[in-house]
């Protein structure tokens, strides 16, 4: 039984969510460019938008000619990059009427160096020795506020009370939100739920921060693949952290899988520089291991470039983004099975052993009414044949991708991969 302080969303635990780079996403890269992208983005599945911060950018000390995101000057306006406040107000409304659910990234643990409470709230930052403002990360854009104030504690709940009230969004990404206390997410959970039951994902990955938050990041395993893909651990290291996850996390805690988001992107490498022809396999992984998937702008198309942080770099879409029904059929897969539910009771996920385990990371995904088989030929050998040594997999099962059906039975439980390949099969009523 989940033991997590605040209890899940109902529609969460088999959702997805979708990071938004407004300024990388059209050729305009502000709200009216991205808004045509929603009918497209709901028929392909997606659930939760993800806005990364919408907030204006601090001129002082700024990064390239635009300046970060994540350095923000005014937590009660709107980036006029992007448009205006009533235009994001009207673009949430839309997405509700589509069926989203719409988040924005919040950041907590700094601003940028001429926010506006550097001159109306300055007791709201830290200061070094000499008496300034500064920054403990070495983010030379950003400056550090004091939560030991309770004074700014309270104005940062009322900041983001702001976006709820107003802009009638369903929940926060907290950016780096290991570096503010918990008890203060805890008090802002507290305060805000009041006002509307909100979904809350934290990027970090301490276990007690579940006592906040519904979903976090799995930074870990997503730079364990990266090892992996340089032959630096093997299938045995994926597993016995995936292992630890499920042992150090509480029982319902959901956990965000991904291949690729902003940061990853522009700094560290696009997913085909990480992951070469296996970049659709772990792809796979992330939507439908025990967790919530996180697909990045661009995935669909797919985009191939590492985008510019800090200056205008759009996505460069076609008319029909080739990975888009790859995508679909993954997260349609999701919402139509009770077994694909993240930290759900009486749903369970566990690597199956199969003849040829230093290739083959295969797992099953059950529930009393259904399953779910994922193979994954981590590997670049080809036609890799094996056989499963675990008899819960027996029945007729349809093959997700392809269509048809696939029948594993007691004298017969073989199949066989191509290199780096994937197959997912799902079994409707389990006998």
């Amino acid at each position: 039984m989940s033991k997590l302080p605040f209890q899940p969303l109902s529609w969460s635990r088999a959702s997805n969510v979708y990071e938004i780079n407004l300024r990388q996403y059209s050729a305009t890269g502000n709200f009216a460019g991205f808004r045509p992208s929603l009918p497209r983005l709901r028929d392909m599945g997606i659930e939760v938008l993800w806005f990364m911060p919408v907030t204006p950018i601090s001129q002082k000390q700024r990064k390239g000619t635009l300046g970060s995101y994540y350095a923000s000057a005014d937590f009660f306006s709107v980036n006029p990059e992007f448009g205006n406040l009533d235009e994001f107000i009207s673009l949430v409304e839309e997405a509700h009427q589509l069926g989203f659910k719409v988040i924005i990234d919040w950041v907590a643990n700094h601003t940028g160096w001429d926010h506006t409470w550097t001159s109306t709230h300055p007791a709201y930052y830290k200061r070094n020795e000499a008496g300034n403002f500064f920054d403990s990360n070495g983010w030379d854009d950003v400056i550090d506020l004091d939560f030991t104030n309770p004074e700014m504690r309270r104005a940062m709940i009322e900041a983001m009370r702001f976006w709820v009230k107003k802009c009638n969004i369903d929940g926060f990404r907290c950016d780096m939100a290991m570096l503010v206390p918990l008890d203060f997410w805890i008090d802002a959970r507290t305060a805000l739920d009041q006002e509307k039951a909100l979904f809350w994902l934290a990027e970090c990955e301490e276990p007690h921060y579940h006592d906040a938050f519904d979903l976090t990041y799995t930074w870990e395993w997503m730079h364990k693949t990266v090892e992996f893909m340089k032959g630096q651990t093997d299938l045995n290291g994926l597993e016995s952290l995936l292992w630890k996850y499920n042992h150090q996390f509480p029982p319902g805690a959901m956990r965000l899988y991904f291949t690729t988001n902003h940061d990853e992107n522009s700094w560290n490498g696009t997913e085909f520089e990480k992951y070469g022809e296996a970049h659709q396999a772990f792809a796979v992984f992330s939507a439908t291991w025990n967790g919530v998937p996180l697909i990045y702008s661009g995935q669909e198309q797919p985009n191939q470039k590492r985008l510019k942080f800090f200056d205008r770099d759009p996505i460069q879409w076609t008319a029909e983004p080739q990975y888009t029904q790859f995508y679909q059929k993954l997260l349609t897969l999701r919402r139509g099975f009770r077994c694909m539910e993240a930290g759900a009771d009486g749903v369970y996920c566990f690597r199956v052993r199969t003849t040829a385990d230093q290739h083959i990371f295969a797992f099953l995904r059950t529930s009393e009414q259904d399953q779910v088989l994922v193979m994954l030929n981590l590997s670049p050998h080809d036609g890799v044949g094996f056989g499963f040594l675990d008899a819960a997999i027996d029945g007729s099962y349809e093959d997700v991708f392809e269509g048809g059906n696939y029948v594993f039975h007691p004298g017969y439980r073989y199949y066989q991969l191509g290199a780096w390949g994937y197959k997912v099969f799902a079994l409707y009523h389990k006998s």
